[in-house]
């Protein structure tokens, strides 16, 4: 066990937001700005015991680290059991970095109500950090559930007009992938129990995997729990044709609840494959991955072309979305070793890369309060260094070389062309696709003529702030440090990825 001075970090991490959430809660309401601050710091200090985890982290180690185990509900098994391994501690980092920054990106933004807001933004982040942690199906899974409850309330209270309609479809759609994943969890611990003659270990995640090894979840029961994984997780990521609520609450949600949903939530279904979904259904996984390999190139394909035709710019990011997450999922399930690495360093590139493209939307619709990409052309002659970071981010979204996104589009296509070499061909051409909507997006809104809807604002149309450039600097400067050296994230996920494919029975 990883510790510093024997303090179990991995509650304190996943924990110090709630007792942030519950300081706010009893902060004056007359104070708006004591509860942003309050919020802010908890937020900060909690990525800073991240950092703190990081640093002591051993990559060379296996396995998972930091360790916590109490037994909670010992008849059924059921223990609080939280650990990190490479990939846990590498989405548990961006969890906290991202969160930080979306409370600050809120500071202008949200003016009513902002202490509830506060307190719903810092559970999130709770159950985002626990879903990444647990150790233990039963814990992962209430962590699961928790993460719905803020962002229904973060979407359906400062969201757009439309945002009722919008966070019902979004709790609709995850509450249904989610009740059938309680019962494949509760019918692969009844299955462990009844095979081994005891509750001990029934919900253990490393326990069930060493179970599933042996061959025990196998057949029909394997898969048919696996689809019942699988659709869970497809519709979080959200894979075709399970994508449909997240437009809708993109464009409704708060910026920095687009945010934090393109950043961390839809991570958790691609975590939600490699650490439970794979591991605990090898040879269902296998049966499955035809089906889901083609699900994912529709998908890389639909949201590409769907975003070549939107008017709106929010929702063109919102698009591009569904394409980067299909290169995701594709990795995931060519079972080879890059498409692996790429897929993981894809989630951390699109939560740094479409995390920012959502902040800099925000920016300019506080000025504008519109979002149609007809009405803006001419922005870079205005607001120059707004221009310049859409422009930098935009790039690093094409899959620029030098910046992040590349890396991980890269090695995805290189393990998927060494599996299947047809399905890297049709990846490929949406690449340029991609360049496509995005570039030519940013052509029509920076260059050109300032437009006569933007000449009617006048003197609204200041450049960045202080306080918004501060949320897209750090993203900005990750999105270069991970693409020059992309080695800081592929050394840690290692274990991981060796783990996964061992698990999944292929052979290293």
């Amino acid at each position: 066990m990883n510790s510093i001075s024997g303090l179990p970090l991995t509650t304190i991490v996943t924990f110090l937001p709630a007792l942030g959430a519950l300081v706010v809660a009893f902060s004056p309401g007359s104070k708006p700005n004591m509860a942003r601050w309050l919020a802010l710091g908890f937020a900060l200090v909690t990525w800073v015991v991240s950092l703190a985890m990081l640093a002591g982290f051993v990559a060379t180690q296996g396995g998972t680290q930091y360790n916590e185990a109490y037994a909670w509900v010992p008849a059924f098994g059921i223990s609080y059991h939280v650990g990190l391994d490479g990939l846990s501690m590498v989405l548990v980092v961006l969890t906290t970095t991202l969160s930080w920054i979306s409370i600050l990106a809120s500071f202008l933004p949200i003016q009513t109500r902002v202490k509830e807001y506060m307190i719903s933004f810092l559970m999130l982040e709770v159950g985002m950090t626990g879903v990444f942690v647990a150790q233990d199906l039963f814990l992962f899974y209430i962590f699961w559930e928790l993460v719905l409850v803020p962002m229904y309330l973060i979407i359906g209270i400062w969201g757009g007009k439309n945002r009722i309609y919008a966070t019902i479809k979004f709790v609709l759609y995850t509450l249904v992938g989610s009740l059938l994943m309680l019962v494949a969890i509760l019918a692969t611990a009844f299955t462990y129990a009844q095979t081994t003659g005891s509750w001990d270990g029934a919900f253990d995640v490393q326990k069930l995997i060493a179970f599933a090894g042996q061959g025990h979840l196998n057949g029909t029961f394997g898969f048919f729990a696996f689809g019942a994984f699988a659709l869970a997780f497809a519709i979080k990521v959200p894979m075709f044709p399970f994508h449909t609520w997240l437009p809708d609450a993109h464009v409704e949600a708060p910026t920095a609840g687009s945010v934090i949903l393109a950043g961390v939530l839809l991570k958790l279904g691609g975590y939600g494959f490699i650490r439970f979904a794979i591991p605990l259904f090898p040879e269902a996984a296998h049966t499955w991955a035809p089906v889901i390999i083609v699900l994912s190139l529709i998908g890389i394909i639909y949201g590409a072309i769907v975003a070549l035709v939107q008017p709106d710019l929010k929702k063109l990011v919102a698009y591009s979305s569904v394409s980067h997450m299909g290169f995701v999922t594709l990795g995931i399930f060519v079972f080879q070793e890059q498409g692996l690495q790429g897929a993981i360093l894809q989630m951390v590139n699109h939560g740094l890369i479409t995390g920012a493209l959502f902040l800099l939307v925000g920016v300019i619709y506080e000025r504008t309060h519109d979002r149609t990409i007809a009405k803006m052309g001419g922005l870079g002659g205005v607001v120059p260094v707004y221009s310049a970071a859409l422009g930098f981010f935009v790039f690093a979204s094409v899959g620029l070389p030098g910046l992040s996104g590349f890396v991980g589009e890269f090695l995805t296509l290189v393990g998927t062309f060494k599996a299947i070499p047809a399905a890297a061909v049709v990846a490929t051409f949406v690449m340029i696709l991609a360049a496509g909507y995005l570039l030519w997006m940013f052509q029509r809104v920076a260059f050109g003529e300032l437009s006569d809807f933007l000449k009617g604002l006048g003197h609204h149309l200041t450049d960045m702030k202080p306080i918004e450039a501060m949320t897209v600097v750090p993203l900005g400067a990750l999105v270069v440090i991970f693409g020059l050296f992309p080695g800081l994230i592929l050394n840690l996920i290692q274990g991981s990825v060796q783990v996964m494919l061992v698990a999944a029975g292929v052979k290293l």
